[in-house]
């Protein structure tokens, strides 16, 4: 399940805190962008960076102790040699890029997701009819839209699937449909900080402890009919 059903479900586990835990208070407009569109008995999805780790796990779930070509990268600030198998380190600033190629278990994906969850997955990977390809580098923040777009293109995810459970959590208005867009703006309106962590000065730790309170502006386009909600969370 993908951070913004389990918003929807008032669901906020640690998943969905890391989703926010970068924010400051403020409107962010154009995030975890959707094109979903059902053609040949088959849903193909589209989506910006923020669901990637997200859809690495659904695959990797659907492998379980099956094995399949894994390839990408997954990028981190840790040193990760002695915990995956890799074809080459590429280093920029801090940063780690794992570049990944050869095959893996669902199990050992869901493995290193479970130990490293702060890391990106840029992994592509297929189970079945499911397959999965994500571009393999680090996302750049979010921007705006180009001169006559509404938002950004969502084209960082690719996931073609059979499975209804997938894209009913993505498109959860109207599970069968033909076309679908959609876009969320997050507000975040409060930053609440653990009351052990007041006076303390690791602006790190209390950055990466701290809850942030607000509510998603979810505008869907589902076949020609546009809907507008509002999701509110703590997390």
């Amino acid at each position: 399940m993908n951070f913004i059903k389990k918003v929807y479900d008032k669901n906020f586990d640690e998943a969905v805190h890391l989703q926010f835990q970068k924010f400051s208070r403020g409107e962010f407009k154009n995030r975890a962008i959707i094109k979903a569109k059902f053609s040949g008995g088959k849903y193909a999805i589209n989506t910006s960076a923020e669901f990637a780790n997200e859809l690495v796990r659904n695959v990797a779930e659907k492998l379980g102790e099956n094995k399949t070509n894994v390839s990408g990268a997954i990028i981190s600030t840790l040193d990760l040699k002695n915990e995956l198998r890799y074809k080459e380190i590429k280093q920029f600033q801090g940063v780690k890029k794992y570049v990944i190629e050869g095959e893996m278990s669902g199990k050992e994906i869901l493995s290193l997701l479970n130990k490293f969850p702060k890391n990106f997955f840029a992994l592509s990977l297929s189970s079945g009819e499911t397959v999965l390809k994500i571009k393999p580098k680090a996302p750049k923040s979010g921007k705006p839209g180009t001169k006559g777009e509404e938002a950004p293109k969502p084209n960082f995810c690719k996931l073609i699937t059979t499975d209804k459970k997938i894209v009913g959590d993505f498109v959860f208005e109207k599970p069968d449909f033909k076309e679908a867009g959609v876009v969320h703006d997050f507000i975040i309106e409060d930053i609440e900080i653990p009351a052990e962590l007041k006076d303390s000065k690791d602006f790190a730790l209390v950055r990466e402890r701290a809850r942030r309170v607000g509510k998603i502006l979810r505008k869907t386009d589902i076949d020609e009919e546009k809907i507008k909600s509002e999701l509110k969370f703590i997390a």
